[in-house]
């Protein structure tokens, strides 16, 4: 996918990274564009008491973003650069093929953001294949509008598959983890 960054900014919002309104950054609607371009949603707009953005994809057609921020200043046209994709965390632990999942109940996205499976790239997983899960465990985090929120298990069994790969977006009611219940 072809991704094009057009905005109004005033030029000194190019070399040096400041908050272009009250609500959002640079950084901020580069994280925005990754988590829209990843989610396959076709598009997004956000408008506050003075910013507006609108990210639009198309897959047959390049991606175009346009940011527009009213100024009283004069503005000139610049180009942001194009954020490097994040890498994805390696594929979670693969575990005996699966053939029937009907006996196992799926455990769901309760929003849209993005997975964590530990609170900190240092701290442990909060659960991995095989592992035994009492109602009330948490499971993993989800990070939604710079919250970050705990999933917790609604059931006890045993974690058999974890179906989404660490630091990804999730939308709503995606399965993220298969458990045979006790």
């Amino acid at each position: 996918m072809y991704i094009c960054i057009f905005a109004l900014l005033h030029i000194n919002a190019y070399f040096y990274p400041k908050p272009i309104s009250s609500n959002m950054d640079i950084k901020q609607i580069q994280d925005l564009i990754r988590f829209v371009s990843k989610s396959g949603v076709n598009e997004v707009s956000i408008e506050q008491e003075n910013f507006k953005i609108t990210i639009k994809t198309n897959e047959a057609a390049p991606a175009v973003y346009h940011a527009t921020i009213p100024a009283p200043a004069p503005v000139a046209p610049a180009a942001l650069p194009a954020a490097a994709p994040v890498a994805a965390a390696p594929a979670a632990e693969a575990a005996a093929p699966i053939a029937d999942t009907s006996n196992y109940i799926t455990i769901k996205s309760p929003m849209i953001g993005t997975f964590y499976r530990s609170a900190s790239p240092e701290k442990p997983m909060f659960v991995n294949v095989g592992d035994e899960i009492n109602s009330g465990s948490v499971l993993c985090i989800i990070e939604a509008m710079k919250l970050f929120n705990e999933i917790e298990s609604e059931v006890s069994g045993r974690i058999v598959k974890i179906l989404v790969d660490n630091a990804s977006p999730v939308e709503y009611d995606q399965p993220l983890f298969l458990v045979e219940p006790k």
